[in-house]
């Protein structure tokens, strides 16, 4: 009888097993019809906030505009938004946003941009906030316009934009003066708008003095942000990334692969100024990364080298017989002057 029950309970167990993998594999085999349907889920919510949120930027638009109107026409005076502030909160408590200050802020951003109609739908592709911080933190319109292409191509999150806006971006952008070496201006047409020609990596915790194993540690604890400041096609792959050359064995600091440009990115790092000899160790890790890492559809890899600092005339000197496809940059640790930028950019273009 014992023998026949145990017998029994191996037989359920057999079948409850047997039913358990049949499940699991019609369950796999639905999956791409599963994932199919999160995808539509997906793609009618992100439509469906896009289109609360431009009624909301629509909203705060023609908000602006009425209370423009009014004053400019002298049918209202300053007290008069405070008693229409007061009024809402009175009357409609569940409204929020509509304080005195809000209103304000929304008169100001119909004003910024009443006369440049060809903004008005990437102002409606961003947040309320998003349009906040670029119309009360940046002073030209050039500016602003930057900032909102740089949140629709980017999808930059507040906390990224509010990043770049104090790193000086914009300013850092106009005023750069990123050398490229002639091999790597005619492979790369884009490289020039890819690369910058000063990065700031304000968000490492270095001691006053450090040395480059210290930098490299601190970039990789780091890399949301080092992503964030290189840009966002670019995909990390390794550190100390090895490569074999006959019976020897180097190792690239950082190496990247970038989506935009289809190719190796390498980059060496220097807690020193640059010295033409620093290339020629970044060519050889180029040359054995195109001929043994690299896929046949990739392009040419390309090497950065990131120093402390550097003389442009050295650096395009030492770059104009380069060929290898590489650039130099330089590097700061703490966020740039603005107003010393700002004063830059005016002496650039007086």
């Amino acid at each position: 009888m014992c023998k026949a029950i145990v017998y029994l309970q191996l037989v359920e167990n057999h079948l409850c097993k047997r039913l358990l993998y049949l499940a699991n594999t019609y369950t796999y085999m639905l999956e791409p019809q599963f994932t199919e349907i999160i995808g539509l889920i997906k793609k009618s919510r992100n439509h469906a906030l896009k289109a609360v949120n431009k009624e909301l930027i629509d909203l705060y638009w023609s908000i602006g505009e009425y209370i423009n109107n009014r004053i400019s026409n002298s049918d209202w005076g300053q007290s008069v938004v405070k008693q229409l502030a007061d009024y809402i909160q009175r009357n409609e408590p569940d409204l929020k946003g509509f304080s005195d200050k809000n209103l304000w802020r929304m008169k100001q951003f119909y004003e910024t941009y009443q006369d440049t109609p060809k903004l008005s739908s990437l102002l409606r592709e961003i947040s309320w906030s998003h349009n906040l911080a670029i119309f009360s933190r940046c002073k030209t319109s050039e500016e602003k316009e930057f900032y909102l292409n740089l949140c629709k191509q980017e999808h930059y999150s507040f906390r990224e934009l509010d990043r770049q806006i104090s790193s000086s971006l914009f300013e850092r952008t106009i005023i750069g003066n990123t050398k490229l070496s002639t091999v790597l201006r005619e492979l790369q047409v884009r490289a020039e708008n890819t690369f910058k020609d000063s990065y700031v990596f304000e968000f490492l915790n270095l001691p006053e003095t450090f040395n480059e194993s210290d930098l490299q540690k601190e970039l990789l604890k780091q890399m949301k942000n080092l992503i964030l400041e290189l840009g966002k096609d670019f995909l990390f792959i390794g550190e100390e990334y090895k490569v074999q050359v006959g019976n020897s064995d180097f190792y690239i600091d950082l190496l990247f692969y970038h989506r935009g440009l289809q190719c190796l990115v390498a980059f060496e790092l220097k807690t020193d100024k640059f010295k033409p000899e620093h290339l020629g160790q970044l060519n050889f890790y180029l040359e054995a990364l195109d001929r043994d890492i690299r896929k046949e559809h990739e392009n040419p890899s390309i090497g950065i080298l990131l120093c402390k600092d550097k003389d442009n005339e050295v650096v395009e000197y030492a770059l104009s017989r380069s060929l290898s496809p590489t650039m130099v940059s330089e590097y700061q640790t703490q966020l740039p002057d603005k107003m010393i930028l700002q004063q830059k950019i005016h002496e650039l273009f007086r």
